[in-house]
């Protein structure tokens, strides 16, 4: 798909009708998540982010073990709507799992004392941003995604399951697939009120 980067920035939206269909190849999409990695800035260039792909098989067994966890969680009466959710996002074709290495960090602060607080939040800054531009480009490719947090609940298995080492934080899941249904309307406050310009 030819899009620019306007463009992907107003097209991406939170898509939840997904499904498995085909859109592109497996290549690709990792293709996609290596550029995204590499190229999205980290504090200091401490290339922080780490990132799982789960396509297949896999990608339905994260959404088994959230669906399994929430079981155990939310009461029978509110379940339905739950088990609907988490149904949806593992009718995708894969998600991704967004991580950031502590240790990284926790270098990052013995090395620099005098920056300690800001260091994890900005690895926060720059998880967003990576997030952002994998989504973004997954809707380039013609994926429909959405943002998801069921982290922390669903940590540990996850670290079990993936054998994924345990200084990694998880900081968010995006299922994806071949949309099914657009997203919403989406009302815009007047941007006078959100930016100001001075000169």
């Amino acid at each position: 798909m030819n899009k620019g980067f306007s463009e992907a920035v107003r097209d991406r939206r939170s898509i939840y009708g997904i499904n498995k269909d085909f859109v592109v190849t497996d290549e690709r999409i990792l293709e996609v998540i290596y550029h995204a990695v590499k190229h999205t800035p980290s504090p200091m260039n401490s290339q922080s982010a780490r990132v799982v792909v789960l396509l297949g098989a896999q990608h339905d067994k994260l959404w088994n073990i959230t669906m399994e966890t929430l079981r155990k969680i939310v009461s029978p009466e509110k379940f339905t709507r739950t088990e609907e959710k988490i149904n949806g996002f593992g009718s995708g074709y894969g998600t991704v799992l967004f991580f950031e290495d502590q240790a990284v960090i926790e270098g990052l602060q013995q090395k620099f004392p005098s920056y300690k607080e800001s260091f994890q939040t900005w690895s926060q800054h720059s998880a967003g941003m990576l997030q952002y531009v994998v989504w973004a480009s997954l809707e380039v490719e013609g994926f429909g995604a959405s943002l998801q947090h069921y982290n922390p609940i669903i940590d540990d298995e996850v670290k079990e399951q993936w054998n994924i080492p345990t200084n990694w934080k998880l900081i968010a899941q995006m299922p994806f697939g071949r949309p099914t249904a657009p997203a919403g309307d989406k009302t815009f406050m007047p941007l006078d009120q959100r930016v100001k310009l001075f000169k």
